[in-house]
Formats: C-alpha cells, structure tokens, sequence
C-alpha cells in the first residue's frame, strides 16, 4: 500500500462562508476524511478498530494555510502517517489546487480510544500498527496552551448538530465556534494565515460551555473552553483551546 494518500475534493459552496472562501473547520474535514480513508486502506480504519473496541480521536491540530481556496475550485490531498510514537499517531497533510500551488498543510496527532472506557489505549497496548513515513516538509506539533484569564466570555451549548459518530462534538466544529468569535465584518478583511487546535476532553450533547477569548494587536485570537465543574473537582474541566493568526 503506497505509503502517501491522495484525493481529490472539490469546494462547494455549503463549505465555504459569506465572502466564499473555504470554512478552516472544513479544512479539518478534508484532513479528518482524508486521514480515515488512508486508515481503511492501511487495514486501520473505522470498522476494524470496532472489532477491537477502538476508535482514532485527534488530540491537536496546526495548519499553515497559503491561501483559503474560493468556491468552485478543486484541490488535491495528499496525506502519510508519521513514525508512531509512545502515546500517539502523527498524520500529515499538504493540500494544493489546480495549478498545483500549496493552500495548506497541516500536522494531526491521532490518538486510539477505548469505546467503552473513553480513555486513550496506548499504541504498544493497543496491537495496531501504523508504518510511518517523514519527507522532510511536516511541521511541528503545537505545543500545550497554559490556561490564563482572557477578556471576553460567551456561552455555548451542544447540540444534537455537532455531535459525530462518535457520539461527542466534533472537532471541526469547535473551530467554527471560535470564528464565531469575531464578526463577519472582522473576518472579510481577516483570512485566517494559521490556526491550532488542542483537544483537552470530548463534549457531549446538551453541555453548557463557558468560552472566553480575546484578540491581541498582532491579529492573534485565543480561545479556551471550559465545562462547569462537578461535585469531586475542584475547578472547571477544560475542553479546547485554540489560537488563530490573521
């Protein structure tokens, strides 16, 4: 099995915002439709880890992104799963359009869940192996973000619509909350150059999420979320952060 993974996807208009340029959380899709695909050619995929009572949940992501691709336009994936290390499954992914220009590339770093569990099953435990590759061009994955006060709050809550077949908020869709952030006046102006994404807890259906943020003068917005605290915690469970250059 070729250990680089290429597809075709075309930008439609449903994936694009106000000014047509491609949504960064669908982005994430192109990056998470693409990493399953590969996985069920690697023999990895969604139905075999099932058999195992597994299934691949993403921790991080950091994308570099040269240009947000316009509706109509077509760009080619190319994916390759990284060495494994002793925690977790780096993925890479460089995407480009038509002329064969770079609009983006990302580094995702996928971890094995137990289904039952919900805890993180370790590669060495888990008895799945994934053949990695490096060419020289991945970037690096993003580092932790320490929580610290930010100036602004809003609220959010899950709903049946951002769930995945995992039965959790789905992680493209948290960065569609942090755009919200920021008005469409903001983002015409604005396009997103980078963007990373930490995946501290799942979010299920019908939780209450406190999200505060704030921008600072560089064009930099960070976002942290949290959950209310339960009865044995002493603070509040964080959720995600993200951090977002325009």
């Amino acid at each position: 099995m070729p250990p680089v993974y290429t597809k075709n996807y075309p930008i439609l208009t449903a994936q694009t915002d106000a000014f047509q340029r491609l949504k960064p959380s669908h982005i994430l899709t192109f990056l998470q439709e693409a990493a399953g695909d590969h996985s069920k050619l690697l023999g990895t995929g969604r139905e075999e880890l099932s058999l195992r009572n597994l299934f691949w949940a993403v921790l991080r992501h950091r994308v570099q992104i040269t240009r947000l691709p316009l509706a109509g336009e077509s760009i080619t994936v190319e994916t390759w799963p990284m060495p494994t290390t002793r925690t977790a499954f780096p993925r890479s992914t460089v995407a480009y359009d038509a002329q064969g220009q770079e609009v983006f590339r990302a580094i995702s770093l996928w971890v094995l869940m137990d289904k039952d569990q919900r805890s993180m099953v370790l590669p060495g435990k888990s008895g799945v192996t994934v053949e990695g590759l490096l060419r020289g061009s991945e970037l690096a994955v993003p580092g932790g973000l320490a929580p610290r006060q930010l100036q602004h709050q809003f609220r959010r809550r899950v709903y049946f619509s951002d769930l995945d077949c995992n039965g959790h908020m789905n992680n493209c869709r948290y960065l569609d909350w942090a755009m919200d952030a920021l008005p469409a006046e903001f983002h015409e102006t604005h396009p997103v150059r980078e963007f990373s994404v930490r995946y501290q807890s799942e979010a299920k259906e019908n939780e209450d999420l406190s999200l505060t943020w704030e921008l600072s003068e560089d064009g930099c917005l960070t976002l942290d979320s949290q959950r209310n605290a339960q009865e044995n915690q002493e603070e509040p469970a964080r959720v995600f952060s993200v951090q977002m250059q325009f």
